[in-house]
C-alpha cells in the first residue's frame, strides 16, 4: 500500500499572520503622518480659492437690489448692503455663499438661474456654475443647494471705521457706527449714514456639511460655532 504524500507546502501561521497585519498597520501610519497633513493642505488651500473668488460674487451682489415678485427686495442697494452687514452675525439672517449648476434657459423672479437639476449635462451650455449669496431665510436657498456645486460658507461682515493714525479698524459686530466727526442724518439705518461709503471686512468660515437640513432656517446650523475664518477681505459698499 502506497503512502499518499503530503504536500510540501504549508499556510500562514497564526502567528504570523498578527505580525503582518501589525507591520501594515505600522506602515499605514507612517502613510497618514506623512501625507494627511498634505492633503488636508491641499483642500485648505482649495476651499480658501473658492472663497477668494466668492469675495466678487459678495461685492456684486451687496450692490445688486434684486426683485422679488412685483417688489423690490430693499429701498435701494445701499439700503440691502446696510442691513447685511448689521445681520450678517445672527442665525436666521446669516449670508450663506456658495456655487450651483444654474439653467441659463430659465431665470427666476429675482433675476437668478432655475438650478439644474438633470443629470450630465454640458457646461457653459446646458448650464453654468453660478457662485451665490442668499441669507438664510431666503425662500430659494434650499432650491439652489439642490444643484450645489461645492462647499457652502458664510460671511460675517463687520464695520471697519477709520481710527487716525492707526487707520481703519473693526467696528462692533452688527452694528454700523456714524463715522467719527460726522453727524447722523435724519431717519434710521441706512437713511440715518452721512457717508456715501461703508467699508467693512468680510470673514468667510467653512461649513463642514453641505446637507440643507442642517443649513436651513430651522436647522441645527449656528453662528457661534465657528470662530476661526477660512479667509478675510477688506472691501466696501457704495450708494
Amino acid at each position: 500500500m502506497r503512502r499518499q504524500r503530503t504536500s510540501g507546502r504549508r499556510g500562514f501561521t497564526l502567528m504570523e499572520t498578527v505580525i503582518a497585519i501589525g507591520v501594515l498597520a505600522v506602515m499605514l501610519t507612517a502613510f497618514m503622518a506623512v501625507f494627511g497633513p498634505a492633503s488636508r493642505g491641499i483642500r485648505r488651500s482649495i476651499n480658501v480659492q473658492e472663497a477668494d473668488r466668492l469675495t466678487s460674487a459678495l461685492e456684486r451682489e451687496m450692490s445688486t437690489n434684486r426683485p422679488s415678485g412685483a417688489a423690490a427686495e430693499a429701498v435701494t442697494a445701499f439700503h440691502k448692503a446696510y442691513d447685511w452687514i448689521v445681520g450678517s452675525h445672527q442665525n436666521n439672517t446669516v449670508v450663506f455663499a456658495y456655487q450651483y449648476r444654474g439653467n441659463p434657459n430659465q431665470l427666476r423672479a429675482d433675476g437668478t438661474m432655475e438650478p439644474y437639476l438633470q443629470r450630465g449635462g454640458q457646461a457653459g451650455q446646458d448650464y453654468v456654475v453660478q457662485p451665490m449669496l442668499r441669507r438664510r431665510g431666503d425662500a430659494l436657498l434650499a432650491n439652489d443647494l439642490r444643484a450645489l456645486e461645492g462647499r457652502v460658507f458664510f460671511v460675517k461682515m463687520t464695520q471697519l471705521i477709520f481710527d487716525g493714525a492707526n487707520g481703519l479698524r473693526p467696528g462692533q459686530a452688527g452694528i454700523i457706527s456714524i463715522p467719527p466727526g460726522q453727524t447722523a442724518l435724519a431717519g434710521t439705518g441706512a437713511d440715518a449714514f452721512p457717508d456715501a461709503v461703508i467699508p467693512f471686512m468680510a470673514e468667510f468660515f467653512e461649513i463642514q456639511t453641505t446637507d440643507p437640513a442642517f443649513l436651513a432656517a430651522n436647522g441645527r446650523f449656528n453662528v457661534v460655532n465657528y470662530t476661526k475664518p477660512m479667509f478675510t477681505r477688506n472691501v466696501a459698499v457704495r450708494r
